[in-house]
């Protein structure tokens, strides 16, 4: 069977649905139109979707790492996280905070925390749906709890997370942050807030106030989608505020590819070329920045 034709329509529904207002049967009612029949819709709709079974590059028990649960301070109340670390470490690490999209702390961002390891970092994914009990294993159930969230609150965890792994045992005192989609959002809001955070990058995420970039202290690393409509239009408000700041950034603009074009799950929007490109620019900037 040959696999069926994504059209950018069809992605741009897919993005609907995920981040604004579509809800799953509009979504489908959409997609259905756009593919022309019934059939069609739902032999397209997982391949625009993340597939779970694609998530894990690093296998969870790789002998290189040490990967576990664990749990830690917040702002309020308990976190929980992800953490994986190189198992042959001889000296103290730089850190990175691995923030997840708007399905929470999934297999994929696990994995992704397991690869940054692999480059040499102690990461930290933390589950920002800790307030209301953690991130469940339905997606749709996750985005709702997203849009839930108290948007202080979770800058606030993300500053305790900031917190917890400077003074944790094996890292150097210096922490990073990576954030993708909702997270990539959550680390430009971190940056704004989190005093002593060395390194922040993101990935297609929302742009803080312009009236906030004043606060940043940490250099940006900023990845965007060139089809990323949505996100993308609020790229100059910020660049302007940055350069009238005088604040240390780098905005990377990867042309022909979407939203979530780092996330190797999602068939129809990954793409490979510019996610290799992007996290090879990540890498040499944490090492740059948390040597």
């Amino acid at each position: 069977m040959s696999r069926p034709r994504i059209t950018q329509a069809m992605i741009n529904a897919y993005d609907e649905y995920t981040h604004l207002t579509l809800d799953r049967r509009g979504f489908m009612e959409k997609l259905t139109k756009l593919a022309g029949s019934s059939a069609a819709a739902a032999a397209i709709a997982p391949l625009l979707a993340a597939n779970a079974a694609r998530a894990a590059i690093v296998p969870e028990d790789d002998s290189r790492l040490h990967a576990e649960d664990i749990t830690y301070p917040g702002a309020d109340g308990e976190m929980k996280g992800y953490l994986a670390r190189p198992a042959d470490a001889q000296e103290t690490l730089g850190a990175v905070i691995v923030i997840h999209e708007n399905r929470g702390l999934n297999p994929h961002i696990r994995d992704v925390a397991r690869r940054m390891a692999l480059e040499g970092f102690v990461a930290l994914a933390p589950d920002f749906l800790s307030p209301l009990g953690g991130t469940p294993e339905n997606e749709d159930e996750a985005r709702q709890r997203i849009g839930q969230l108290d948007r202080q609150q979770t800058v606030a965890n993300g500053v305790a997370t900031v917190t917890f792994l400077e003074g944790y045992e094996g890292t150097n005192g210096k922490v990073g942050a990576i954030g993708f989609c909702w997270g990539g959002g959550t680390v430009n809001q971190l940056a704004v807030s989190a005093e002593t955070l060395d390194a922040a990058v993101a990935y297609y995420g929302s742009q803080p106030d312009p009236e906030q970039v004043e606060d940043i202290r940490a250099p940006l690393l900023l990845h965007y989608a060139g089809l990323d409509e949505r996100i993308n239009a609020g790229i100059d408000a910020f660049r302007n505020a940055l350069d009238a700041a005088g604040k240390e950034y780098t905005i990377h603009i990867y042309e022909g590819v979407n939203h979530a074009f780092n996330n190797d799950t999602s068939e129809a929007r990954y793409d490979k070329e510019a996610a290799d490109l992007a996290w090879r620019r990540t890498v040499d900037f944490f090492k740059e920045k948390l040597g």
